[in-house]
């Protein structure tokens, strides 16, 4: 059943009559996120922490269950996208769950950063599900020597 223009802006879940009686259930939600404003899919909001050290500009997120090659990773020196795909576990029918909480799908987020960072030197690592990624910040500070060469 479609989702009215409410349920779509609010997140909130419809009501139906169970099968079996008059109590009310909430129906299921698929699991995919929907735009307020038509019926396609969009990509869900992934979410991050993005803190800065004395050298670089850190972002960690939680991608668990999603293989490093589903993710894609892109810089600027002003901001950073990832995105990436969470395959839904097969084989469990849907009148099996008791909840249904949990995002699979699509998702991304670009980030603006506060400040420049040297783009040749970004790294990313993930670990028991958590992505790091490190963006070396440019110092403006540092002064570079140029010798002359006489000719």
């Amino acid at each position: 059943m479609k989702q009215s223009f409410f349920e779509r802006i609010t997140g909130t879940v419809s009501l139906k009559n169970n099968k079996n009686g008059g109590d009310l259930i909430p129906e299921e939600n698929t699991g995919s996120a929907h735009s307020w404003a038509s019926d396609e899919p969009v990509d869900g909001e992934l979410s991050v922490d993005v803190y800065q050290t004395d050298e670089a500009i850190v972002i960690q997120a939680m991608v668990a269950g999603v293989p490093a090659e589903d993710l894609s990773i892109s810089v600027t020196r002003e901001l950073v996208t990832i995105k990436g795909e969470r395959g839904a576990p097969a084989g469990i029918a849907g009148e099996n769950y008791f909840y249904k909480e949990l995002y699979w799908g699509a998702f991304s987020r670009t980030i603006l950063l506060p400040q420049e960072i040297e783009t040749e030197e970004v790294t990313a690592t993930e670990r028991h599900g958590l992505l790091t990624i490190t963006l070396p910040k440019i110092d403006k500070a540092k002064v570079q020597k140029v010798k002359i060469k006489s000719l």
